[in-house]
C-alpha cells in the first residue's frame, strides 16, 4: 500500500497538478512553431519516463469517503482528495474550483479555459456534465451519505462561455429508499444568466460493504 504522503509531497503534487493544467490551457490557446512543439514533446516525454520509474500509487479503500463522515461547515470547503478529477488540486483534469457550502447548497465557482473549448468560445458540454457530477458528490457531505451516480441528466440552456466566472450550485432533494434526488444550476456570476440545469439520482451504498469490495478488487489485481 502506498504510504501517506507528507505535507511537502502533497504541496509538490498540487504544484505539479497546477502546472500541468496551466500547460494544457497554454498549449490549447496559443500557436507554436514545429521546432518548439518537438522540443516541448521531448522534454515532456522525459518527464513521463521520470514519473513512470516511481512506485505505483494505490489508494487505501479504508479512507474512501472519510470527508463524508461529517457535515461540512458553512463557508469554504478545503481539499478532500487532491487527485480527484474536476475538483482536486493535484489532478491534471482539475477545473480549479472554489467550493463553498451556502446553507444546504454546495456552490463551486469556476472559470473554464482554453483546453475546455468545444464550439468556438464555448465549453465542451462534457466538461459541464463532469462538473455537475463531481460537485454533486460534495452534497453527500451535507446530508451524510455515501452514494454513487445512478443517473445524470443535463439540460443546456445556453452556450457555456470560456474565461467567465461561473457558479455551479447544487443540493439534495427527495430521498426514496436508496435513491437520493439532486438538482443544480450553472449560471454566469456577473449576469445571473442560466447556462445549464442538472437532475441526478444518486444511489446510497453501505460504506463498509463498499470498502471491502474495493479492497477485494485491489487484491485481485
Amino acid at each position: 500500500m502506498t504510504p501517506i504522503d507528507s505535507d511537502d509531497v502533497l504541496a509538490g503534487r498540487a504544484r505539479v497538478g497546477q502546472a500541468i493544467r496551466d500547460l494544457g490551457h497554454s498549449f490549447a490557446g496559443h500557436h507554436a512553431d514545429a521546432d518548439s512543439l518537438n522540443e516541448a514533446a521531448s522534454r515532456l516525454e522525459a518527464l513521463i519516463t521520470q514519473f513512470d520509474n516511481g512506485d505505483v500509487r494505490r489508494r487505501d479503500p479504508a479512507t474512501f469517503g472519510d470527508h463524508r463522515s461529517y457535515s461540512y461547515e458553512e463557508g469554504p470547503i478545503g481539499e478532500t482528495y487532491p487527485d480527484r478529477p474536476i475538483s482536486g488540486n493535484a489532478s491534471p483534469w482539475g477545473l480549479d474550483t472554489e467550493i463553498h457550502r451556502e446553507g444546504d447548497d454546495i456552490v463551486a465557482y469556476v472559470t473554464l479555459r482554453a483546453a475546455h473549448e468545444g464550439a468556438p468560445g464555448r465549453s465542451h458540454g462534457g466538461v459541464v456534465s463532469a462538473l455537475f457530477d463531481d460537485i454533486f458528490g460534495f452534497v453527500q457531505g451535507v446530508v451524510g451519505i455515501t452514494a454513487f451516480t445512478g443517473q445524470l441528466t443535463i439540460t443546456y440552456r445556453a452556450g457555456t462561455p470560456l474565461h467567465t466566472r461561473l457558479a455551479c450550485r447544487v443540493r439534495a432533494g427527495e430521498q426514496n429508499g436508496r435513491k437520493v434526488i439532486m438538482t443544480g444550476e450553472l449560471t454566469v456570476v456577473e449576469t445571473g444568466q442560466l447556462v445549464a440545469e442538472a437532475h441526478s439520482v444518486f444511489i446510497t451504498v453501505d460504506r463498509e460493504v463498499l470498502v471491502n469490495s474495493m479492497r477485494d478488487s485491489q487484491t485481485e489485481t
